[in-house]
């Protein structure tokens, strides 16, 4: 490992026992030791799954946003802004509207990988199809209009507004009251899609000399074009199925780190994902150490911060990428 992965990696240790003692009834590490406590069941619970899928969540986003800018040349790819996070939510929805979670809670992560890989193949033909950047940000704002459609239709046609109201706070993006079962239900997608992610790390590599110079060294991109979108679908997909829409960590993570890892996109994958989950650790702590009524989304909380970042990165020249 490099110094800058060995940095992140003592970093997401460190956040990680912070996060298990912060909260409005702060919990010493020690209560690990005690099963006897009341508070452990407290931190086994609701803490440690909590602070997993803010790890698993975050290193999906990560790994996804510097994949997608690696392929497609972009800096603004990213899988919340090129839709690829609500086609994901719009298959979640369909799949919770019809009832198909009722039968196994496995059809919510299918329906939202079945949504992402709608989503990212159509990004992927575009990036094959067009040099334009702007064609490319264009199609993700499609993207996020159907998907958004598609969600609207779900809740105008609920049963009812409770069924609306849950529908809703699932889409603002939240790790609350998260259980073992989210775990379990995310982790093996989320982990497919990293690994395949990182079977392409070549190939994005060989695409930094365009497609043609990359064909010459022997990449196939058809073969990387599909194993990518499988790979941001399984992850956003399951990610966005136990979490709903947090946007912006695939944006802002491959960001702060590219200065310090180079021009190789495939370099960067490894400490974009230890840095997605840094990012969302970290904004997921900060959330339930807020003194406010009621815990603010962190879906809402990532959008507040992440819209600047956004501006910046596009009035810096981001969309020339390409």
């Amino acid at each position: 490992m490099t110094r800058l992965e060995l940095q992140l990696l003592g970093a997401l240790i460190v956040l990680a026992m912070i996060s298990l003692m912060a909260g409005q009834f702060p919990i010493p590490l020690d209560v690990w030791l005690r099963p006897t406590d009341p508070r452990f069941v407290v931190l086994t619970e609701l803490r440690a799954p909590r602070v997993a899928l803010a790890l698993l969540v975050g290193a999906a986003m990560g790994v996804s946003g510097a994949a997608l800018q690696g392929y497609s040349r972009n800096a603004l790819a990213d899988p919340g802004l090129l839709g690829v996070s609500s086609m994901a939510a719009a298959g979640a929805v369909v799949a919770l509207y019809f009832g198909l979670t009722a039968a196994t809670p496995w059809m919510l992560p299918l329906g939202a990988a079945a949504g992402a890989a709608l989503g990212a193949a159509v990004l992927m033909v575009l990036a094959g199809w067009s040099e334009s950047a702007t064609t490319f940000i264009l199609a993700g704002v499609i993207l996020n209009t159907v998907g958004g459609a598609v969600t609207a239709l779900a809740l105008s046609l609920a049963p009812g507004p409770w069924a609306q109201a849950e529908i809703m706070n699932w889409l603002m993006g939240a790790l609350t009251d998260r259980s073992t079962e989210e775990v379990r239900l995310a982790a093996p997608f989320i982990v497919a899609g990293c690994v395949l992610m990182f079977v392409v790390a070549p190939a994005l590599d060989a695409l930094t000399l365009g497609e043609t110079g990359a064909r010459a060294l022997g990449v196939s991109m058809r073969r990387t074009r599909w194993i990518l979108v499988a790979a941001v679908a399984l992850s956003a997909g399951a990610s966005v199925a136990v979490s709903g829409v947090i946007g912006f960590v695939g944006l802002i993570t491959p960001h702060l780190l590219r200065p310090y890892v180079g021009a190789r996109p495939g370099a960067l994958l490894l400490p974009s994902l230890m840095g997605g989950a840094l990012v969302l650790l970290t904004a997921d702590t900060l959330v339930r150490l807020l003194p406010t009524p009621a815990e603010l989304k962190l879906g809402v909380v990532m959008a507040i911060f992440g819209a600047p970042f956004f501006l910046m990165v596009l009035l810096r020249g981001g969309v020339q990428g390409r």
